[in-house]
């Protein structure tokens, strides 16, 4: 750990306490700013000398300011045929593109990983870090999903997609082994990490930009949905549930390929009215005004609950995923909402009674002092205490690995006090 053990004590910049650091930050690849393009601006300020490596970077230059200025580097993957509308199509060339970036001369690599990032190469005296928004989510768990609503079960095409996610698979786990040390975005993608690569993961839940969320103590008689119309975000159930429920008014915001279904479950129902996506600030104006906000898929983490919170809004939501580290159901004063246990329309109508019958004890108070948890600034440290900790760690180890036995003295003796890495977790 050469290279690291020389960093260890003043200043860099705004960042990294960590001097001469050389950081290459590897994101899959820049096409809109979403949320992992949100993580990785908070990765950038805290190291404002790194360079960035994807995939593919096809972002506008309007999206593009939040890399101030970071010099960004693309795979082959960028310059193939027809690749700027289709470069996902070229996911099975992708491990080799990311193996392809040389990354000699730096000290730390920190890859922000959902399909291949964390794959790169790296060296023995190089320290990789990966923070990790899901494993490869089609290629594992849900491949039977991306298989149906892709119509890809059987035929030539579903053969060759089966064979190419075998693959995948087999180059996932291996990579695996490339990485120092995972942080996970959520327990629940913590316990996929555990599962799919047999590997522990620290938790550190992403960045919400909390402050640009007013708090909103008056709130009306609506609950409200926003999300985009895909099939696993279950808008159609949750509209479902409020047919059944004509008393209680549910405002859905949004738009997507499973529109038809959600107007489906919505129809001829006057208490459920759908709207187009809406500004910024009237959306948050509709987040602070709604009773409660309502979710019902199984996220990885689901920032727009968070955002929800920081409003002071309540949230009732499917009790899997990212919801169970954002939504506290305590069933006493703490409380910021509702988990149901069952992605069923019955679940939710059971749920927002029981939100009804508790909403004395929920205060828009408590709710957004639950979301400052997820503020920018607070992932900004955290992150940075993580990866100087691992810095530290590895430092230590290298002094004794490096350090000559002395005579009559054997190894077990030698490493029975050294620090354990875990040690340094936080």
């Amino acid at each position: 750990m050469m290279h690291i053990a020389k960093t260890l004590s003043g200043q860099q910049g705004a960042g990294s306490k960590k001097p001469g650091l050389k950081v290459a930050v590897i994101h899959e690849w820049l096409e809109k700013h979403a949320g992992s393009e949100r993580v990785l601006e908070q990765i950038l300020l805290c190291y404002p000398s790194a360079d960035v490596f994807v995939v593919a970077d096809f972002m506008v230059e309007k999206h593009r300011g939040f890399l101030k200025g970071h010099k960004v580097k693309s795979s082959f993957v960028q310059k193939l045929p027809f690749a700027r509308k289709h470069f996902r199509k070229f996911l099975g060339l992708m491990p080799l593109a990311v193996e392809q970036f040389d990354l000699t001369g730096y000290d730390l690599v920190i890859s922000s990983h959902h399909a291949v990032a964390k794959g790169v190469i790296t060296g023995p005296d190089q320290l990789h870090v990966s923070y990790v928004h899901s494993p490869m989510r089609y290629a594992w768990d849900l491949q039977t999903r991306y298989l149906e609503e892709r119509g890809l079960r059987w035929g030539i095409m579903g053969l060759y997609t089966r064979w190419l996610l075998h693959r995948l698979r087999n180059w996932d786990a291996r990579s695996a082994a490339g990485v120092d040390l995972f942080v996970a975005n959520s327990h629940y993608i913590a316990r996929r990490v555990q599962k799919v690569w047999r590997r522990e993961a620290l938790i550190l839940n992403p960045p919400v930009a909390v402050d640009k969320f007013c708090l909103s103590p008056e709130k009306q008689d609506f609950y409200l949905v926003v999300s985009r119309f895909v099939p696993y975000k279950r808008i159609d159930l949750i509209a479902a549930a409020f047919s059944k429920m004509p008393d209680r008014r549910l405002v859905i915001v949004g738009e997507g390929e499973g529109e038809s279904a959600v107007r489906a479950a919505a129809l001829g129902c006057a208490n459920i009215e759908i709207r187009k996506p809406v500004r910024t600030d009237e959306l948050i104006a509709l987040m602070g005004r709604a009773r409660a906000f309502v979710f019902a898929a199984a996220e990885d983490f689901g920032i727009v609950m968070a955002e929800a919170q920081a409003c002071g809004t309540p949230v009732i939501a499917y009790g899997v995923g990212g919801a169970c580290d954002i939504v506290i159901d305590d069933g006493v004063t703490d409380s910021t909402g509702v988990l149901f246990s069952e992605q069923t329309a019955e679940a939710i109508v059971a749920a927002v009674q029981r939100f009804e019958q508790n909403y004395h004890r929920i205060h828009s108070e408590t709710c957004r002092a639950n979301a400052m948890r997820f503020s920018e600034e607070t992932f900004r440290r955290r992150f940075m205490e993580i990866v100087d900790d691992a810095i530290t760690a590895r430092a230590v180890q290298s002094s004794y690995a490096a350090a000559p036995m002395r005579r009559g003295q054997d190894m077990e003796a030698i490493t029975a006090d050294r620090p354990s890495a875990l040690q340094y977790q936080v």
